[in-house]
């Protein structure tokens, strides 16, 4: 079975992960395209440095070219922003990644993304199952990769000078330039390394990098730019006196932030960061963008400017389609990944850290002290986060119990109001909040809560996790 979750489809290598789904996949989306009377426009294809990445890559271009669709494929392992703005570039109806993100190294998968180069939304990734559904495997005709090369009908095609144009010139390289930073990057043995590199070496920052070899089994951790994976990259901070350490996850579309004193910046306060540099600094105007499961305190910010802030479920597509329909000057996710208006309309990791450089830059302040400043101004907030693994049964009788019966634990504060818009969001009047939902791309629930004190945060928690029995 092929099921689209909040990120794309992925699935375990050799299970569902096969050549046989990838052209299944990739037929049904040409006779999407072909409905649509949009095949003319052509179709582009990315991949990152994951097992059988580049191989799906050609399996995908082979099917393209046996429908007689156009198709250039990025000639290197790429960052996903870089294929989403590809897509954008070409001015193309559709386009993919073959990725599995943040995912452990044993999965794979396939990000669609639509015109403009934005993830693709429910309702295309619904349309496209269906049309898997129809198609019979003997249906699918395909041309061999060299074949399809020679012959035209494939295109070898390298977008990134113009990638890095486009963010070299949304970047006050000038700025960057005046600072001399020191600056670490972890890749995490993905794909960001040469795009960040280049980037912050044209802004004569002095760069190291760590974890830069291609790695399937990416060193043996997970490919998530977390608090428990950046160990290293904050002991280099520590050791050479960095002023920052910058990692990205596997397909580089999150970061993660290691400041000047070895401090783990979680993505909610990079999130609360950018967004009052651009308000503060740049004298940007405009609202923010956060999914259900991300911080308030970027609601705080926001009627400090006196602007909005708006909540949407959790899957960068209701993020990027808030932003367009509000024209937000940034949106984001508490798992890392943001994007900003005038970009491409999805997550870009390089983009942001890019950002975050011109911050230190333009400021002249620290990372850690930017931060403080405003915790001091808007008070401070605490997330406690908790993953849980689950059996199928499991997983019916806690659907049950949260989204059927609504039934609810005792909490010992004053519930404002509940949403269910995705999982079970409880509003509590003391700026409170906690939620529990199914993730879309691992078979984990998971916890988030938010509270104005830590030890508080973690105990709301623990009466969520004792009601749901886990």
């Amino acid at each position: 079975m092929i099921k689209f979750g909040t990120g794309g489809w992925r699935a375990i290598i050799g299970d569902d992960f096969t050549k046989a789904n990838v052209q299944l996949l990739t037929a049904a989306l040409a006779r999407k395209m072909k409905q649509e009377g949009v095949e003319g426009s052509g179709f582009v294809v990315g991949y990152d440095r994951r097992f059988l990445s580049l191989e799906a890559a050609q399996w995908a271009c082979e099917v393209m070219a046996g429908e007689g669709i156009p198709c250039r494929l990025v000639n290197r392992d790429a960052p996903t922003p870089l294929i989403m703005f590809a897509v954008k570039y070409y001015d193309m109806a559709y386009g993919m990644a073959v990725t599995a993100s943040h995912n452990p190294a044993i999965y794979n998968g396939i990000k669609v993304f639509v015109k403009g180069g934005r993830d693709a939304d429910e309702t295309v990734t619904a349309d496209i199952e269906k049309y898997i559904a129809a198609i019979k495997p003997e249906e699918i005709s395909v041309i061999p990769y060299d074949e399809a090369l020679r012959s035209g009908k494939v295109e070898q095609i390298n977008p990134q000078n113009a990638y890095l144009d486009s963010i070299i010139r949304g970047i006050n390289m000038d700025a960057i330039r005046s600072r001399d930073l020191k600056i670490v990057l972890d890749p995490m043995y993905g794909v960001s390394k040469t795009s960040l590199q280049t980037i912050l070496l044209t802004a004569r920052c002095d760069v190291d990098v760590i974890h830069e070899r291609h790695d399937t089994l990416f060193g043996g951790r997970l490919p998530a730019p977390n608090v428990e994976t950046l160990g290293a990259l904050r002991s280099y901070v520590m050791e050479h006196g960095c002023d920052i350490g910058i990692a990205t996850d596997g397909d580089a579309d999150r970061l993660g932030i290691i400041d000047d004193k070895g401090q783990f910046v979680h993505p909610n306060q990079i999130l609360v960061i950018l967004y009052y540099y651009l308000l503060k600094y740049k004298g940007w105007h405009g609202p923010a963008v956060r999914n259900i499961a991300t911080t308030h305190l970027l609601d705080k910010v926001a009627r400090a400017f006196g602007e909005q802030c708006y909540e949407v479920p959790v899957g960068f597509k209701y993020i990027s389609a808030k932003m367009l329909e509000t024209n937000a000057v940034i949106g984001g996710e508490s798992s890392g990944g943001l994007t900003v208006r005038g970009h491409i309309q999805g997550k870009d990791g390089i983009y942001a850290a890019s950002l975050l450089v011109e911050m230190l830059a333009v400021t002249g302040q620290k990372l850690s002290e930017i931060y403080e400043n405003i915790i001091g101004e808007y008070g401070r907030l605490f997330m406690a986060e908790r993953d849980y693994r689950f059996t199928h049964e499991r997983k019916q009788e806690i659907m049950k119990l949260l989204m059927e019966e609504k039934k609810l634990p005792e909490f010992p504060y004053e519930i404002e109001k509940v949403s269910y818009l995705d999982g079970c969001k409880v509003y509590f009047k003391n700026d409170g909040w906690i939620i529990a939902r199914f993730s879309g791309t691992e078979p984990l629930l998971r916890i988030f809560c938010e509270m104005p004190e830590k030890v508080t945060a973690e105990a709301v928690c623990d009466i969520m996790k004792e009601f749901l029995h886990l």
